[in-house]
């Protein structure tokens, strides 16, 4: 008997606060696969190897994606730029890794610049995703 596993695309999408700690950026650096050592503030357990770190060889049509950039969003009245860190991926994940899933989300939370839309998941097969928000520096419902 063959087991097949379900797989998901997995999108995150938001802009975290320009002052999200370092800790944090370094986490997430780490998670995307642009810093090779985990951060000794990680525990291991939680964290146990990088999650949105982009596979070559991803059945996703275009591939995986992961990008973490300081981004200039508005001016403000007084004429001073406004920055945030502008975060999107877009991974390939085993239903077993479907369970880390709040690892991410509660790495980011807190920081999240604008309540609302933070990305989703999707069985590859299906055609309706499941979103997730981010509020109050929390997450959820995940539900469309």
């Amino acid at each position: 008997m063959r087991c097949v596993s379900s797989r998901y695309e997995v999108v995150f999408t938001c802009f975290l606060r320009d002052d999200t700690p370092a800790s944090v950026l370094a986490a997430l650096r780490w998670h995307l696969g642009t810093a090779r050592e985990r951060p000794t503030e990680l525990d291991g357990e939680t964290h146990a190897y990088p999650l949105l770190e982009p596979d070559a060889d991803s059945r996703l049509p275009g591939g995986d994606f992961a990008s973490l950039t300081r981004q200039a969003r508005f001016v403000t009245g007084e004429g001073k730029e406004h920055h945030a860190w502008g975060l999107f991926t877009r991974n390939y994940w085993l239903d077993d890794d479907m369970e880390e899933l709040v690892t991410v989300l509660d790495l980011l939370a807190p920081h999240v610049e604008d309540p609302g839309y933070g990305g989703y998941f999707r069985e590859e097969d299906e055609a309706e995703p499941t979103a997730f928000t981010f509020h109050d520096r929390t997450y959820g419902p995940l539900g469309g």
